[in-house]
């Protein structure tokens, strides 16, 4: 996530050796930096257009790197943060590449979930951490676990199907805000957060009630963590049973 120090040895190995080098990272100091790597850097940012669905371009970009793959060359692309989480087009270009006999893998990276836990203090393995993409909670019956941790991803891009960049305004969210009700009360304090991309920035983090949440500014790139609201229940059922045999090792 952040610029060269979340770099992998292997991955850097992989960027200095390929043929070709696709990007799709998160602003033009990330390619002037990766350009230092590689005299072939090609960016993947020119695909994205107004109005454009985002499924076209992801498409797009499965497309032109296999054309240089089918070309015989040996291709790296660099999606920032771990290229696995939230991106479609990355594990659509290996599942092609292998499909058609090419050898191809992910090595994985440093995503904003693994500096959210850190820049938050949060430990998963304390009351449990359920990951959500904002949208998903409208479209599907999800059931939120408000005992534990709950992050959820791209609230402001909620009810985005289409535009490439563009996210949708406090109407969507009133809708978002409705079904967080339904599990939340509306004066609990939730996280807005964002990682360091830059060595010299730091994380942003903000705190607001749950009823704010509709009429805030929220990026794309801003995950909203929502804390534990309700205590743990035991079970004790299973606990007896643990304890029986527990019990029966003993004797």
């Amino acid at each position: 996530m952040t610029l060269g120090s979340h770099l992998t040895p292997l991955a850097r190995s992989h960027i200095q050796q390929a043929d070709v080098v696709f990007a799709a990272v998160s602003d033009n100091v990330v390619e002037m930096w990766l350009e230092r790597m590689h005299p072939d850097v090609r960016s993947l940012q020119p695909y994205y257009g107004e109005g454009k669905p985002r499924m076209v371009t992801y498409r797009e970009w499965v497309e032109v790197m296999m054309t240089e793959v089918r070309a015989g060359k040996r291709v790296c692309a660099v999606f920032y943060g771990h290229p696995g989480i939230f991106a479609w087009s990355p594990h659509k270009v290996i599942e092609v590449a292998r499909a058609e006999g090419f050898a191809a893998r992910m090595e994985p990276g440093i995503s904003a979930e693994d500096c959210l836990y850190a820049d938050l203090g949060i430990d998963p393995g304390k009351f449990g951490c359920q990951h959500l993409e904002a949208s998903q909670l409208l479209y599907y019956d999800h059931e939120i676990d408000p005992t534990g941790y709950v992050v959820l991803w791209q609230v402001g891009m909620v009810g985005n199907r289409s535009i490439a960049r563009d996210g949708h305004g406090g109407g969507h969210r009133e809708l978002l805000l409705e079904r967080l009700t339904q599990d939340y009360p509306l004066d609990l304090e939730v996280t807005i957060y964002r990682c360091a991309t830059l060595p010299i920035e730091q994380p942003r983090i903000r705190r607001l009630t749950l009823q704010e949440l509709p009429h805030a500014e929220i990026s794309a790139e801003e995950t909203v963590v929502f804390p534990p609201a309700k205590p743990l229940k035991r079970n004790r059922r299973f606990i007896e049973r643990l304890a029986a045999l527990d019990n029966e090792q003993v004797a």
